[in-house]
């Protein structure tokens, strides 16, 4: 078996997701789940702790089993296959690399389980090590290696068989803020690279934003919207979404249609949002903090900012090529805005106006999320 050269592997793969769920006694870790990822895309799962998403990752990968339904690679059904017969790359969070193995060795394993010939082996190891950058670090040893460097072999050994479909479960998260991002990078020129698909486990929504073609956002064992990182930021389906993806505000008051628009009264003032409302309960306006004018009081509509708010602000940071402001309304909820650097700021304390356009309010149902990170 030549696992190495054979095309139809270096091509990404297919996966449906088709209704699987996963109990572990009375607990629900996930229920009846159901996602197409495309052939070569980047797909990342978004969430919380415990909201399903590595859950999801590890009946892919067959490392655990499915309690229902089923899951098709390439319209073959792998739902009940073994993980070492599912032909599958995975890169864990803490590299698992062999320390008594060199790199060349660790990056090698899975073509020696795969009875790949020496010659091939040892060109498909260069080339792979290649790929990540390595290719002068072939004889080192796992602890002669930076964090950053072991996760690149961790990258090599699972990609070195050329999988179809490549899953990565956190595996940034054990580096800094400045190594992540360069490995990011790093990932996402993988990726062109080689074709296959891949499936990124994450909890940090601006890591998904910069990797992924589609993000699916998980929360309580479900799925609450696949989309692209705009698609979630500037339309999201739910207020948890909302406030997972990016920074928000959100208000919350009294609502009526009005001609086309919702009206909501937050704070006795009366602000439009774009559409009906989301069913026949609460309503919520989020709202991004650069959609958010920050205005002296009087100041009064402009370029379109009909909506108006009074407050005080409350907090302010020095952003660099912006100014962040938090400000108390009268009914104590809090906006943020963050406005371009340009003349004087806005002091602790001072009375402002928060003005925006109509169409910059998301109208959601209130479902009483409060979304962390």
């Amino acid at each position: 078996m030549n696992a190495v050269s054979n095309e139809a592997a270096s091509k990404g793969a297919a996966i449906d997701i088709d209704g699987i769920s996963k109990f572990y006694g009375s607990f629900t870790a996930l229920e009846k789940v159901s996602l197409r990822v495309e052939p070569g895309e980047f797909m990342s799962f978004l969430g919380p702790s415990g909201s399903g998403k590595t859950t999801t990752l590890n009946l892919i990968a067959g490392f655990t089993d499915l309690s229902g339904g089923d899951i098709r690679l390439d319209a073959r059904s792998i739902g009940h296959v073994p993980a070492h017969k599912r032909n599958i790359g995975v890169v864990f969070q803490h590299y698992a690399l062999f320390p008594h193995m060199s790199v060349a060795q660790n990056v090698a394993y899975p073509l020696k389980q795969r009875r790949v010939g020496k010659a091939e082996r040892t060109r498909a190891v260069e080339e792979a090590l290649r790929k990540v950058q390595l290719d002068s670090f072939a004889h080192r040893y796992p602890s002669e290696l930076s964090g950053g460097q072991q996760q690149r072999v961790a990258l090599a050994r699972a990609m070195v068989f050329n999988p179809s479909l490549l899953l990565m479960d956190e595996p940034l998260g054990a580096l800094d803020k400045k190594l992540r991002e360069v490995l990011q990078l790093e990932i996402k020129r993988i990726h062109r690279e080689l074709g296959s698909t891949f499936v990124y486990v994450t909890h940090d929504q601006e890591e998904a934003l910069v990797l992924s073609d589609r993000i699916a956002v998980f929360n309580k064992g479900r799925i609450e919207q696949v989309g692209t990182g705009q698609a979630l930021y500037t339309a999201p389906q739910t207020l948890f979404v909302g406030q997972f993806i990016g920074e928000s505000s959100v208000l919350r008051g009294p609502h009526r249609s009005a001609g086309g628009e919702t009206v909501l009264t937050v704070a006795g003032t009366t602000l439009a949002a774009p559409g009906a409302a989301r069913g026949e309960g609460a309503q919520v306006i989020l709202l991004r903090p650069e959609a958010v004018m920050v205005q002296a009081p009087g100041t009064g509509p402009q370029e379109g900012r009909s909506n108006i708010l009074s407050g005080v602000v409350r907090e302010m940071l020095y952003l660099g090529s912006a100014m962040k402001y938090e400000v108390t309304l009268a009914d104590g909820s809090h906006v943020t805005a963050r406005t371009p650097t340009q003349g004087a700021p806005f002091a602790l304390g001072a009375t402002v106006e928060l003005a925006w356009r109509p169409q910059e309010s998301v109208l959601l149902a209130d479902d009483g999320s409060t979304a962390g990170h």
